[in-house]
């Protein structure tokens, strides 16, 4: 197991490189001048825009400039704006709240997914299959973004005018706690949600059909015990791969889901950010994301061997 993880985190090494040089590089052929971009409507004034490119080394070529960076961020430095604020410190400011939203998210796709998939491959072919499978799809079919406007307007707005009950705030307030996650997770896991439930019922069905399963049953073992310890553990391999990716893509894909509801979080950030042409933000935020991604594929992989005493890793 330890010279697994050894040979991971080498792995890791080039991926972090090429994934940081590619955005660094699709970042530095942006469109337009960010000196220009952080003047607004006015014109930059040559002078100060002759010091901010010299400070930030915004005429140096590409391999240069990504060499700066990257030398940096193995110190610890993730850069710094135009405006003169450090790249770590946004991260930190804005990071508490993306993490909140996208674990409770990660919590309502895992939790209600599986229920969903697991109640409608137990009984295939009836109500409660049909109602899992035309449910899922509707979510799928519809946008997340006007399953937020549409939640926020019928549970925030109407549900508080119509029954006087004020459970699910319209725009985030971070004193409201929990309570003020739930809409918002709820809507950002509402696409996963769906998928993991197909994947469920999908990888249950095959399992079932399994030999073991049906030696099991033939043995006078409770279905109870037959579902949980021999058909759902062996099924959960497929949606545990699914939900490790996921938990990246939640954090880096709540831009949406951030601007609806008012959540200052690493989304509202980034797309700040790519408006203003400030590369140097993108990339901080994509290296924090690319870490993420990185850290809950290896803790899958190892989420493989507990789940299927068959794997061992050398």
């Amino acid at each position: 197991m330890g010279r697994y993880l050894i040979r991971r985190l080498i792995q890791a090494i080039p991926v972090l490189i090429g994934a940081t040089l590619l955005i660094y590089w699709l970042c530095f052929f942006l469109p337009g001048d960010p000196i220009q971009a952080l003047a607004g409507d006015k014109k930059a004034d040559p002078i100060v825009a002759a010091m901010l490119r010299d400070k930030y080394h915004l005429d140096d070529p590409f391999l240069l400039q990504y060499w700066n960076y990257f030398t940096g961020l193995f110190q610890g430095d993730f850069g710094e704006t135009l405006q003169g604020r450090k790249v770590l410190d946004l991260i930190t400011e804005a990071f508490p709240y993306t993490i909140n939203l996208a674990l409770i998210s990660f919590v309502i796709e895992a939790v209600v997914g599986v229920a969903a998939g697991v109640m409608a491959a137990l009984r295939r072919g009836k109500f409660i299959d049909q109602l899992v499978l035309i449910s899922t799809l509707m979510v799928i079919s519809i946008p997340v973004f006007v399953t937020g406007f549409v939640l926020q307007l019928t549970l925030g707005v109407q549900l508080k005018n119509s029954w006087g009950i004020d459970f699910f705030p319209v725009s985030f307030n971070e004193s409201d706690g929990i309570r003020a996650y739930l809409l918002p997770a709820f809507v950002l896991a509402s696409t996963s949600l769906a998928y993991v439930a197909r994947l469920t019922r999908t990888s249950l069905m095959e399992t079932m059909r399994a030999d073991y399963v049906r030696t099991a049953t033939a043995k006078g073992l409770p279905r109870r015990r037959v579902v949980v310890n021999h058909a759902l553990r062996n099924a959960l391999i497929p949606i545990v791969t699914f939900l490790g990716a996921d938990l990246g893509s939640l954090m880096g894909g709540a831009v949406i889901t951030e601007k609806i509801f008012n959540i200052h979080g690493i989304g509202g950030t980034l797309a700040m950010y790519v408006y203003q042409k400030q590369g140097v933000v993108v990339v901080g935020v994509v290296t924090l994301l690319v870490l993420v991604y990185l850290i809950a594929n290896l803790v899958v992989d190892l989420l493989y061997a507990v789940l299927d005493p068959r794997i061992r890793y050398a």
